[in-house]
């Protein structure tokens, strides 16, 4: 699962990093917080059409639905990822070039990794940090215009990715629902709310095939990215995830190079080495040792593996994967693994 969770990320990664160049493409015609709006909204939708359609084909659930404990931590990742973080963006985009904003974006995985460490307790290595330290190295630098200040862009996309550090770590505490639930609800309360303060601002509505366009990306940048990130959080963890989601802003820089003619510069280029070390490191790291789990119940999308040798009540769904509310009893072994839902112990110093 380690394996399908870090494809799971990287793939999130390349969804949101392609992202940026074509929402650079559209923001010369459309209002930037009407983008956000947008975005958000098309990924809501989008996903909503997912997910009714697999309940009018009545396929069987294998998710754990959101619960009524769930809705504050939400409430949060709805504000901080889905309110503040893209119009921050959208900003940042109108006043900077695409590339630069793209390598930029990798301190989303910073901010993950600083607030999962420092708030949240998780575990994080030497390597970890190493890598952590050439991507702010890159960053700087990219953002850096030769004297003591830096661009009112750049600081609106540092911003945004803040924003999103905050919203990987308090969706982390919903992995373990259904993912294509969890986005699809962020996407229509962001997208609506949005694209109602971006019309009461004076904003209009573009024209039907940009309207079109926007909802696409935001359907596969920020609808199928978000599900695919859950996914990955509820195996790896925030602090993990966040790094391998640090691919998005290469893909995203390479798309504005290719697609918007933007110029190589070498402060691009000595950036986007020391961004790719960092991410080097980050994929490079293995975390093995004696570990013992306490006795937790919780409900989650599951096989019977070693963690999972539980007894089902009558009423359990056949076959596997299946979720249902099930109890770990305690257990004591050695194995790789990452800080996932079964992993969030402490670690010695």
């Amino acid at each position: 699962m380690m394996q399908t969770a870090i494809l799971l990320a990287l793939a999130a990664a390349g969804l949101f990093g392609a992202s940026t160049p074509f929402a650079k493409l559209l923001l010369g015609s459309v209002d930037p917080w009407m983008m956000a709006g947008l975005l958000y909204l098309g990924a809501g939708l989008g996903l909503a059409a997912v997910h009714l359609s697999r309940t009018a084909l009545r396929l069987p659930a294998v998710e754990a639905p959101l619960r009524r404990a769930d809705m504050p931590w939400l409430a949060l990742v709805i504000v901080a990822g889905g309110l503040l973080a893209p119009l921050l963006l959208m900003f940042g985009l109108s006043l900077t070039d695409a590339a630069s904003a793209s390598l930029l974006l990798n301190l989303e995985g910073l901010a993950t990794m600083g607030i999962a460490w420092l708030v949240f307790r998780e575990n994080v290595d030497r390597r970890l940090l190493l890598g952590a330290c050439a991507i702010l190295a890159g960053a700087v630098l990219l953002s850096w215009e030769g004297r003591m200040s830096l661009q009112w862009g750049a600081l609106l996309i540092a911003g945004a990715c803040l924003c999103w550090g905050i919203d990987n770590n308090l969706t982390r505490k919903l992995s373990s629902a259904d993912p294509v639930q969890i986005a699809m609800l962020k996407g229509l309360v962001a997208g609506a709310i949005n694209l109602l303060i971006a019309l009461a601002s004076g904003a209009v509505l573009p024209s039907a095939v940009t309207l079109l366009a926007a909802g696409v990306i935001g359907f596969l940048g920020y609808g199928v990215s978000l599900a695919l990130f859950v996914l990955a959080l509820r195996h790896l963890g925030a602090a993990r995830t966040g790094a391998y989601f640090s691919l998005a802003p290469f893909v995203g820089a390479v798309l504005a190079v290719v697609m918007l003619g933007e110029a190589i510069s070498v402060q691009l280029v000595v950036a986007g080495c020391l961004m790719a070390v960092g991410l080097w490191l980050h994929l490079s790291e293995r975390h093995e040792h004696p570990h013992a789990h306490e006795a937790m119940e919780h409900e989650h999308r599951h096989g019977h593996d070693e963690h999972h040798c539980h007894e089902h009540e009558p009423g359990v769904q056949p076959g596997e994967p299946h979720t249902h509310w099930h109890r770990h009893a305690p257990l004591a072994h050695r194995h790789p693994h990452y800080p996932d839902l079964h992993h969030r112990h402490g670690h010695g110093t």
